[in-house]
């Protein structure tokens, strides 16, 4: 099975949509993914995920556009409180690596940028979700690998659009690699796509081989 992984196009956070150019760039990954084999399409309960979804979809001719819930953009912040870079995750990840915090560490909730995050239980909440998830796919989490429990070998590929800090939380679970460590290295740009392969083999048990990070060659603006 392979997962595709798509953030949202250029948003009016506001207003919870698509800009005229964030629709381009929904357009233009539409069009990048029309040849991915793609069976199922789910998204964030959010308009600009749900938005940036509708475009694929419309291409393929798929009608049915499932929710995930859990897949909302996380909140940050400390609640009644100030702190480094309004709890940002990003930058905060950043500014570790400047004091040259490891952030292999998985101790990393107990940092003081992190503690009273409102991100830290965001993303603890969505781990065990994503693993709900991914079973319902066929694939079952077994410690911190995944065994293969479909009945056939057949090649399966499912896309699901949401955000920047949901799909981080995401691909840190099912990577096994730190949050922070995520934030600092992968940088989703919008429409910008992650790819994961699951063995497809029965019975098998793995850990997913990443086949593309961060493509966003298809939004011209990006790479001029």
């Amino acid at each position: 099975m392979r997962v595709i992984i798509v953030r949202h196009g250029e948003p009016n956070y506001e207003k919870d949509c698509l800009t005229e150019r964030g629709i381009e760039q929904a357009k233009a990954a539409a069009k990048r993914l029309q040849e991915e084999g793609i069976r199922e399409i789910y998204s964030s309960p959010m308009g600009r995920a749900r938005q940036t979804a509708a475009e694929t979809a419309s291409l393929l001719g798929m009608k049915d556009v499932k929710i995930l819930d859990f897949m909302h953009e996380v909140p940050w912040g400390k609640e009644g409180g100030s702190m480094f870079a309004e709890g940002h995750p990003w930058n905060i990840a950043d500014e570790m690596v400047r004091q040259g915090w490891d952030l292999n560490r998985t101790d990393w909730p107990s940092h003081p940028y992190f503690i009273e995050n409102k991100v830290t239980k965001a993303v603890r909440d969505i781990a065990p979700q994503t693993d709900a998830w991914l079973a319902t796919l066929g694939y079952r989490r077994e410690g911190l690998y995944y065994r293969c429990e479909r009945e056939t070998d057949e090649q399966y590929t499912v896309a699901l659009f949401c955000h920047g800090g949901s799909s981080t939380a995401m691909l840190a679970q099912i990577l096994n690699l730190p949050f922070p460590y995520l934030c600092a290295t992968l940088h989703l740009y919008f429409t910008g796509i992650a790819t994961l392969r699951f063995d497809r083999n029965p019975g098998s048990i793995c850990i997913p081989s990443m086949e593309l990070m961060g493509d966003d060659k298809h939004v011209l603006e990006r790479n001029k």
